[in-house]
Order: C-alpha cells, then structure tokens, then sequence
C-alpha cells in the first residue's frame, strides 16, 4: 500500500477509535440546591435595579467618576484580568493533547568517515560525503479512555473559574469604592461638626475669661468650659488623621499613589437608593463567587475521571515521512524516500497504590469542593439577609437619632438660657453640649451606614450590573481569554451531576 493511502485509512482509524472512546469519571450536573422561598427580612419596597449601575442612584457625579477611574485602573482588577490569560494558556496547552503533533525537520551535514575502522566503507563511496534529510513526524495519543477530555474539561472549567473570579473582584471593588468613599464623606461631616462645636465653645472660653477676670464666674467654671473646649479640640486631629487614611485607601483603590480625593455632593445631600429584587433561587447564577465555585467543583469532578483513566492503556502511534540521500539532486526521487509508523501500548501492571492513590486524592478534593460550593451558597443566602436587616434597622435607628438631635438641640438651648438667667448651673449646660455634640456625631456616622447597607445589599445580591460594570473596564482579557466555542458556554447551564 502506498504510504500516503495508509497514512489516510490510519488517520481515519483513529479519528474512529478516538470518537468511540469512552469517557470514564461521573459526568457533572447542578444538584439540587435548598433555598428559601424568600429571604428571612423581606424588605417591603424592592425595584428591579440588580441590573443596573446602581452606585448612580446616590446622584453624586464624583463617585461615578472615581468608580469608572477604578475599573479603569485598580491592580487587583489587572492581576485578575492577567489570571485570565493565564487559565487560557493553560487551557489551550491541555486541549492540545487531543489532537496530533505535527513537526517538520530538515538536516544536511558534510562529514568524513574513518578508512581505518571497524565499518568498512562500501566500494565507490569516499570517506567524504555530504547527508541531506528532510522529514514530517507525526505523534498522537489516542484519547479511548477520556483522560486527555477529563483534563480539557478540567482546564476549561478553570478558566471560566477564573473569569468568575475577574467578575468577582470588579463587584468587590466597585462596592469598596463607594463605601470607601460614603465613609469619605461622613468623615468630612464630622470634622464640619467637630470644628463648629470648637468655633463655639472657644467663643464660650473667652467669654468666660472675661466674666472670669471681672469676678461674675468661678475659676471653676472657666476651667470646666475650656476642658470642653479641649475635648472637642482633639477630636479634630483624630479626624483629620482618619480623613488623610481614607483618602489614601480610595486612592490605592483607584490605582494611583495616596493622595486627597476629589469630593462632590454631601453626605446629607446624597440619594437613598432603592433596594433591589431577587429571590433567593436567584443568587445561583447571580453571584461570581457562587458561579467561580460551582466551577471549581466541575474541575474537581473532571479530575476522577483523568485519574481513573490511569488504570486503562494508553496508546500512542507515531509516524515519519521524509527523504534521505547524500546528494541534494537526488533528495527529491523515489529510491530516497523513508518512512516509518509505529504504535505503542503502555499497560500499568504494579503501581504500588500510584494510581489508586490518585484516585482517592481526586474523589476527595471533589468533595472539599462540593461542600464549599454548599458552604458558598449558605452563606451567600446569609449575607443577603443580614444585609437587608442591617439596611432596615439602620433607617429606623437614624429616624431616632434624629429626633434625638433635634431633642438635645433644644435641651442645649434651653440649659444655656436658663444658666443666663441664673436658674441652673454651668453642669447642666456642659451636659446638654456634650450630648449634643456626641448625638452629632453618632447620628452622622449611622447616617453613612444606612447608605452604604444598600452597597453592601447590592454586593451581597449581585447581578447584572457587575457585568454592566466589567464592561467599563479597560481591560482587552476578556476578549483575550475568551474560550473557543464550548469553552465560552456558563458551565453552570451546560454542565453536567455529580455522581
């Protein structure tokens, strides 16, 4: 038979050997997952804004800007981006097994052979020769038992593993971001606050020096006024320190070098956002880190059946068609054509437990992973709920402290008149000051905590907006470390049970 008619009928052979393999391993599915019909503090106004860029409704330009900066150029963004490419190289390289390598030489060499040898030389041929070769080599690995499928399915899981993981990280920064930069802000109120109460009470300090040195008040009550206006002093520098470390926090999440950040609306001037709808059932497809975790179990689950494919025989053929001579005229012609196939096969007999305990190792981590994928999910469900319980609870607390604002506002006023008037004494008016002056402060910082439970609610409840965000990122991996045909379908929907 002619070489090239039994490099076609191999080929064909194979290509049939290779598609009626089986594939050994349990193939994966979604099992069946528990969840609550609704969450535990079902909120009572909801809107369907989980798909959309939800950090908009606090109507503050300036946070727009500096998340669009952050998605633009925050490290931790590019490194998960680079993670990509990396898993896509990985994954490539695995599913190169699957097909045959192909390589192509070429040789010419000049040399001189001993006369005086062992090896006679044959008559007519000098000591001298030129060699030319120039060959096409073949190798391939019949994949009968789906190892080499296992570990492709195996390496693509990875891979849309670690895009999860990209989308995961930009959902974690965008919600960094506007906390950071709510906290930012009533950190700025604060400072208004404790400034104010300083401008008043050093008011208070001289006018009690004066009435000090004319003999209208005690040297004890000079001193129990400049002892309030020292306290409310050192609050300033603590502040300030605060502010300058919040600042360059955001800045490093923007990524740049730590440096004041550009301010917009004020904390009482912000937006309250509205909460956003979605069931419990809805967190699955939801949620990167949920979705990265079910890809890291189907990863798992793949890698039984590779080690099991151990226990079977592999195959490989390998093939070479070339041409050999010592002229370069004659390299092309019939009599310097060379040619060989070959096939191998390797049957593991005594292993001393190598494959069994790979096996065993396979099997375990696939069970680590299944109940962290559970793990994952209950907790997701957890944070969902907390989330919407601390936004709750947070807007009532701030309604009271409100009132109690308001409440001290009065009280300071009215112990202050009445001390003018000569009906209390100096006490009574340090005590309404110094509780209004804490009520400020405490009320501003639930104030930034009810608004940043709607980041947190949104964080915990993912959704579209994350990929709504993805695509305001600078970045080119996703489109770099997209992965061929099936490669890019969610292994959530075309993934196969656990078995």
């Amino acid at each position: 038979m002619r070489p090239d008619r039994f490099l076609r009928t191999l080929a064909g052979v194979i290509a049939a050997a290779s598609l009626s393999g089986c594939l050994l391993g349990p193939n994966y599915s979604r099992q069946p997952v528990e969840t609550p019909a609704t969450y535990r503090f079902a909120a009572t106004e909801v809107s369907d804004t989980a798909n959309t860029e939800w950090w908009k409704q606090f109507q503050d330009p300036v946070l727009d800007q500096l998340i669009e900066t952050a998605l633009a150029n925050n490290k931790d963004v590019k490194i998960a981006a680079a993670r990509v490419e990396q898993f896509m190289g990985q994954f490539v390289t695995t599913r190169s097994a699957l097909f045959p390598q192909i390589s192509a030489g070429a040789d010419a060499s000049r040399q001189r052979a001993s006369q005086a040898g062992a090896v006679r030389l044959p008559p007519g041929f000098g000591p001298v020769y030129n060699q030319f070769d120039l060959s096409v080599s073949a190798a391939w690995e019949l994949d009968l038992f789906g190892r080499n499928r296992r570990l492709t399915e195996a390496a693509r899981a990875n891979l849309l593993s670690s895009e999860e993981g990209r989308r995961a990280t930009i959902l974690s920064l965008v919600a960094s971001v506007a906390s950071s930069y709510l906290n930012l802000r009533s950190l700025d109120r604060q400072l208004e606050i404790a400034k104010a109460t300083t401008q008043s009470r050093a008011e208070s300090v001289h006018v009690f020096t004066l009435r000090f040195e004319g003999g209208e008040v005690s040297q004890m009550e000079l001193a129990q006024s400049q002892s309030e206006y020292e306290a409310s002093l050192a609050t300033i520098p603590q502040l300030e320190t605060q502010i300058a470390q919040q600042e360059d926090a955001l800045s490093v999440l923007l990524g740049s070098n730590p440096g004041p950040i550009v301010r917009g609306l004020d904390l009482g001037a912000l937006a309250t956002p509205v909460i956003p709808a979605g069931l419990p059932s809805d967190l699955l497809e939801r949620r990167p880190d949920l979705l990265q975790a079910e890809q890291d179990l189907i990863a798992a689950n793949a890698l039984i059946g590779a080690a099991r494919a151990l226990y079977f025989p592999q195959i490989s053929l390998t093939g070479l068609f070339g041409t050999a001579s010592t002229q370069f005229s004659s390299l092309f012609t019939g009599p310097a054509r060379v040619w060989s196939f070959a096939g191998q096969v390797t049957q593991p007999i005594f292993t001393a437990g190598n494959i069994s305990g790979q096996v065993e190792t396979a099997e375990a981590q696939q069970r680590a992973a299944l109940l962290s994928y559970q793990k994952a999910i209950q907790v997701a469900f957890q944070e969902v709920d907390d989330a919407l319980i601390q936004s709750q609870k947070l807007h009532e607390q701030l309604e009271v402290q409100g009132r109690q604002v308001t409440a001290l506002s009065t009280y300071a006023r009215l112990a202050r008149a009445r001390y003018e008037g000569g009906y209390t004494s100096y006490i009574e008016v340090l005590d309404a000051e110094r509780s209004l002056f804490n009520a400020q402060l405490s009320e501003t910082q639930t104030h930034a905590a009810a608004l940043a439970s709607f980041v947190t609610l949104y964080k915990a409840m993912g959704g579209g907006w994350v990929i709504a965000a993805d695509k305001m990122t600078t970045q080119t991996a996703t489109q770099t470390a997209t992965p061929p045909a099936d490669a890019a379908k969610p292994a959530a929907s075309a993934a196969p049970t656990v078995q």
